[in-house]
């Protein structure tokens, strides 16, 4: 009996789930997938993000890794330290300021957002993240170098912060000839789903 309930959980869950969704937990991590479907991804296309990754891969084009790690040091030491002008330089931009609004509109399902260009480089944020640079982490590999559609759905982990349970989202950004720019990171509070 034990084994019908299994494949029969498996086969729900297999049909649940969306296209193009990696998972660490598979069934636990279906209604995190089921509201990025249903309430994150119809937003993705906003002019806001979309400009916003488009301007920023226009000026970061010609960026060099070592470059790219002299940014994220600077915001790794603006983190702990008292100057924070690379980080709030991005979080009072106009698409931080349109991400702020979403989190705030989700009646607490989202505990942080924030967008990468084509290199994993912030774009706009929520809320502060501990580095400026993401793409040498899964959230951005296993969506923007998935390609085009791609949605990772990360662990379910506690917060130490907050003490709730909370999961990563991640989903390719396209534009709107559907070539990859950038992705997105959404930070869900399973506890309010």
């Amino acid at each position: 009996m034990k084994k019908v309930m299994t494949a029969l959980l498996l086969a729900c869950t297999a049909v649940a789930m969306p296209m193009g969704i990696s998972m660490a937990q598979d069934a636990k991590l279906a209604p995190i997938a089921d509201y990025v479907t249903s309430d994150i991804k119809p937003w993705l296309n906003d002019p806001a993000i979309i400009e916003a990754i488009k301007a920023q891969n226009a000026a970061n084009a010609n960026l060099s890794q070592a470059e790219i790690d002299a940014l994220d040091k600077k915001w790794r030491a603006e983190v702990d330290g008292s100057d924070h002008s690379m980080i709030d330089g991005v979080l009072g931009n106009a698409l931080s300021k349109f991400l702020q609004e979403k989190k705030a509109a989700s009646n607490g399902k989202i505990a942080e957002i924030f967008v990468m260009d084509a290199k994993g480089l912030n774009v706009g944020q929520s809320d502060p993240t501990s580095d400026y640079w993401q793409g040498d982490e899964g959230k951005f590999q296993k969506s923007f170098g998935a390609g085009k559609d791609a949605v990772f759905v990360d662990e379910i982990e506690k917060d130490e912060s907050t003490q709730a349970l909370q999961s990563q989202a991640s989903v390719t950004i396209s534009d709107d000839k559907g070539t990859p720019i950038g992705a997105i990171t959404v930070g869900v509070n399973v506890d309010a789903l």
